[in-house]
């Protein structure tokens, strides 16, 4: 008898998919200019925002738990790609999939599994100072992508409706 797919992966799968598409629906209405808007004095500028959370779904689930396409590392080697929207909903749909497709095929024992940081990972930790990173559990990185998603995600519609642009919605 196979396992069946953990409740707990549902839950973030149909959750996340909502945010997924609420979010590439907005950023898919910016402009170049727009997404040179900083999110508040002193702060990224929305484009580089995006980037960052684009960048924290290649960094956990492709550089720790080796999920996807490991070239999704280098996808702002081209630094156009993070000045027009539809390259940044490109990039967040080709992550997206690979999230969804590992959500859809993990079980309840599979978000147990502990992975171990990057070496690469450790090495900038120490170069900088900072005590190294323990390993974690599926599940745990899981969630947290998904905090931070849902962090950044409020900075970005709070600097979206200071500017008077659309926000995304999510129900």
């Amino acid at each position: 008898m196979t396992e069946q797919t953990s409740p707990l992966v549902t839950f973030y799968k149909r959750g996340w998919e909502n945010y997924q598409h609420a979010l590439v629906q907005t950023i898919a209405l910016l402009s170049s200019e727009q997404l040179f808007l900083p999110l508040a004095a002193h702060q990224r500028s929305i484009g580089e925002q995006l980037a960052h959370l684009i960048d924290a779904r290649i960094f956990w689930f492709s550089g720790w738990m080796g999920e996807g396409d490991p070239n999704l590392a280098h996808w702002n080697d081209d630094e156009q790609a993070m000045r027009e929207a539809a390259s940044l909903v490109a990039i967040f749909e080709k992550t997206w999939h690979v999230i969804s497709s590992a959500l859809d095929r993990w079980t309840s024992a599979d978000l147990e599994q502990l992975f171990p940081p990057p070496a690469s990972h450790q090495a900038w930790l120490q170069k900088h100072g900072f005590e190294e990173e323990p390993a974690h559990t599926r599940q745990w990185i899981v969630w947290h992508v998904m905090e931070h998603e849902i962090h950044h995600g409020g900075e970005l519609s709070l600097a979206w409706g200071t500017y008077g642009l659309d926000s995304f919605y999510t129900w």
